[in-house]
């Protein structure tokens, strides 16, 4: 039977159905739908409905043209969505975003809801606080709203970064401590050990070059050997430190706690517990701005060390460095973290002289940019590669690596720096 052209094309068309009405594409659309907003409703065909329509909505309210901004992809500027101002709205949106998205994501959007609304003052109600979801950066928010904080907020505020505290120790301290103590052990070893502090696998691998080949023993009283026999003559002793309830290290902890360290302040909070908590670790937290305190008599409770900081301000490391240089006892035996981005407000040279000085004692000197998983961070790349040409270089430092860089410095090995975040 003959055909027209047309006819022909329309059944082709019929027979190779276009992707956008099978499931797989219809499903890209849909995606395609939720990332680009409801301004693309037009041009995907899609329309959303039931839970999509309501993930959609929450999205729409924080990234879409109300916001006053016009973040990629959503949003024209036109809108009228928003999150607007009112406390019971941005409860509400709170809750839909626990019930749609997982809490990983939900920390995102918290933390680009205060960023871009400005609704820090919101988090000064307790309601609010039992809303939210806490996280790291969510404590920093809170503690640079402390001094402003009512005081029926500030024990809310109080659960909501103590909940914090205790998942991170959960979450570190084991390692930490495993980590820590291998090191010290290792580092407490001794060349001239009495007997039952011998390390025998270790004093027999360093003498494995000294292994002597004896002659085969007489046959006739030996019936049945096998030959030669061979020994390992001990020429070095290996033993472990005497155990001993006095600290093996001192460990300094140098904080700057201007507001763009926030993260690394609530890190470095939680390992200073946690090191204070071992015996064989004596370790002072310092914190500094323009001024300097000493939070060593509060490292019981990391919540209690978090209230006694103040972001914000300026930066005077020297000053810091002086106060902890004045605190050193036993140099060989020490190590000091500084915590900065290194923007130096104060007298630069002196500064770079006291680290100087001090690695001249015998102290361990390390320098982190941040201590905090947010990616590569913002810092005075001059004073870092002064720092480095003293040998100390500066570098950005995880949590999960963070009991790795102490482990080094307490042995005096080379520290682990991650690669393509040390830039001299």
């Amino acid at each position: 039977m003959s055909q027209t052209p047309g006819e022909t094309t329309e059944r082709t068309t019929e027979r190779t159905a276009p992707a956008s009405d099978t499931p797989p594409d219809a499903e890209r659309l849909r995606r395609w739908r939720m990332v680009l907003g409801a301004d693309s409703a037009d041009s995907t065909g899609r329309t959303l409905t039931g839970q999509d329509a309501a993930m959609d909505g929450a999205l729409d309210a924080l990234y879409g043209g109300g916001a006053g901004k016009k973040p990629n992809g959503r949003g024209t500027g036109g809108r009228s969505a928003g999150l607007g101002a009112s406390a019971p709205s941005v409860a509400r949106w709170l809750g839909d975003i626990r019930t749609y998205f997982p809490s990983s994501v939900v920390q995102v959007m918290q933390r680009d809801a205060i960023d871009r609304l400005g609704l820090s003052a919101l988090l000064l109600e307790p309601e609010m606080l039992e809303a939210v979801e806490p996280d790291v950066h969510l404590v920093g928010t809170l503690l640079s709203l402390d001094k402003a904080m009512p005081e029926t907020t500030k024990e809310t505020a109080r659960a909501v970064v103590r909940k914090v505290v205790e998942d991170l120790e959960r979450r570190l301290e084991s390692r930490t401590r495993a980590t820590l103590t291998g090191a010290l052990d290792r580092s407490a070893r001794i060349s001239r050990p009495r007997h039952r502090d011998i390390d025998w696998d270790r004093t027999i691998r360093a003498n494995l070059k000294n292994y002597l080949t004896l002659p085969a023993p007489d046959a006739a009283t030996t019936a049945g050997s096998t030959g030669a026999t061979g020994t390992v003559v001990p020429e070095r002793l290996i033993g472990y430190g005497r155990s001993s309830r006095s600290a093996k290290k001192d460990i300094v902890l140098c904080v700057d706690q201007s507001g763009s360290m926030a993260a690394s302040v609530v890190y470095a909070s939680v390992f200073g517990a946690v090191l204070a908590s071992m015996r064989t670790l004596s370790t002072r937290l310092v914190v500094f701005d323009t001024a300097v305190v000493d939070l060593t008599d509060q490292l019981d409770d990391p919540v209690d060390v978090l209230f006694g900081t103040q972001l914000g301000g300026g930066t005077d490391i020297n000053r810091a460095l002086a106060y902890c240089q004045s605190r050193i006892t036993r140099p060989a035996d020490t190590v000091v973290v500084l915590i900065s981005d290194l923007y130096e407000g104060g007298i630069r040279d002196e500064m770079l002289k006291r680290v100087a000085a001090m690695k001249a004692s015998g102290v361990q000197f390390v320098t982190l940019l941040a201590l905090s998983d947010e990616g590569a961070p913002a810092y005075d790349h001059e004073h870092a590669a002064a720092l480095g040409a003293l040998g100390a270089p500066a570098f950005a430092c995880t949590p999960d690596l963070f009991p790795d860089v102490m482990a080094a410095a307490i042995e005096k090995r080379p520290l682990p720096i991650p690669d393509k975040e040390y830039q001299p």
